[in-house]
């Protein structure tokens, strides 16, 4: 059976998510773990596997660029660039707002987007509530004029248009080739990235906590090839036929151009999916991806006898972890990704908006966490403004002179 090019290419994105879903469960790749391990135990282990996961994207999208194995600005025809990672308006209150809200999320729902669909595989049905209160924030967003209406007016203003600075994009090599005044930004990036990516992945591996698990090394490589593999699959040359098949559709697939995975606005487009009579046009690449990573978890936890269907404790828990998808959904799409949107494919592409955005998610769930816990020591007697403050001064955001609690 011949397959046209679109079938090709979310055969492909679902086939590599579905390696990826596995090796997550299996792996316990898990970015809200991360950073629950470090601020509550200070043990930096899966955090390092995410930043290794970040490094290994970097270096794997820059090689397909020095070998001129991608396009990755591509798009077909008339369609907006998706994701818009280098995009050269710098919307810096998205990242950082979105980040905050998108933080402030997967700790209340107990993982970000990716998490939440290797759980749905493993038989959690609290994730399942995350998804479709997470595909209802991002539908709002995406869909309807909610982001023009609630962000956008107040937000706009502070936009910053890196084009009438002489800057092309918000990519590291362009800002530094701009205001360096060099005119290749591909040569600039390629060094910016080889030079980041060994940071990174000194960085990573100067830790016993990374380096004395094999876990933290396999799911990091994984999910940091994958996101390159996907990088291949759209903005290759598959990706480029993909591209021109579509300009001669008369209905062409949704969001057709150079991309790697993310998992919001996915979520969104599954509702508009819904919508529009389950039209094989509404078929996203993110959607697919989606579904291959839920089948692989699913499969893994078969295979392995470790499918647990597990429950709601009490309807708060039922109220925590629906707020929790819903400002996933909302702040993902604000902040144009999540934990592996933002924090691993756009990284890859070295845009700055990325980078804010990652260290804007990692702050909010390290506040929200701090918040948390110190609810929990100290019941009643400690205020919501009390916990926050004490969070901020642990975090060194605040003097320590501020903090309202004691340590515990």
């Amino acid at each position: 059976m011949h397959l046209t090019s679109t079938q090709e290419v979310l055969l492909y994105g679902f086939g590599i998510a579905a390696v990826m879903g596995a090796v997550v469960n299996k792996t316990n790749f898990c970015t809200m773990g991360a950073v629950s391990d470090w601020v509550n135990m200070g043990d930096t282990g899966r955090i390092r596997s995410w930043v290794f996961a970040i490094a290994l994207a970097i270096i794997g999208v820059t090689l397909l660029g020095i070998f001129g194995v991608v396009n990755m600005s591509s798009t077909a025809s008339g369609t907006a660039s998706f994701p818009p990672y280098r995009t050269p308006m710098f919307a810096w209150p998205r990242y950082l707002v979105g980040g905050l809200l998108f933080g402030i999320g997967m700790t209340l729902g107990s993982g970000c987007g990716n998490k939440t669909m290797v759980r749905i595989g493993g038989g959690n049905i609290k994730s399942l509530l995350v998804f479709l209160m997470l595909a209802f924030g991002a539908y709002l967003m995406m869909y309807t004029n909610f982001m023009g209406r609630v962000f956008l007016p107040w937000m706009e203003p502070a936009f910053v248009s890196l084009s009438s600075h002489s800057i092309s994009d918000q990519s590291l090599g362009a800002m530094i080739g701009g205001m360096l005044g060099i005119k290749s930004v591909a040569t600039v990036n390629y060094v910016v990235g080889g030079i980041l990516a060994v940071a990174l992945l000194g960085w990573a591996f100067k830790s016993v906590d990374f380096r004395s698990r094999f876990d933290n090394i396999l799911g990091g490589g994984v999910v940091g090839l994958a996101v390159v593999g996907a990088w291949f699959v759209t903005a290759g040359p598959l990706g480029q036929r993909w591209m021109s098949d579509a300009e001669f559709m008369d209905q062409p697939p949704i969001h057709v151009g150079a991309q790697s995975y993310t998992f919001v606005s996915p979520s969104g487009d599954f509702f508009h999916w819904i919508g529009g009579g389950f039209s094989g046009s509404l078929l996203s690449f993110g959607m697919m991806a989606a579904a291959g990573v839920v089948v692989g978890s699913l499969v893994y936890a078969l295979v392995t006898r470790q499918f647990r269907v597990e429950w709601f404790a009490s309807w708060k828990d039922v109220v925590r972890h629906a707020v929790g998808g819903f400002l996933m959904g909302i702040g993902g799409v604000l902040g144009m990704g999540c934990t592996i949107g933002q924090g691993i494919t756009g990284f890859s592409t070295l845009a700055v908006g990325s980078i804010l955005a990652f260290m804007s998610i990692i702050l909010g769930a390290a506040i929200t966490m701090k918040v948390e816990y110190y609810k929990l020591v100290y019941e009643g007697e400690a205020s919501f403004g009390a916990a926050l403050v004490t969070a901020l001064a642990d975090l060194r955001l605040l003097p320590n002179a501020l903090r309202r609690l004691e340590a515990v």
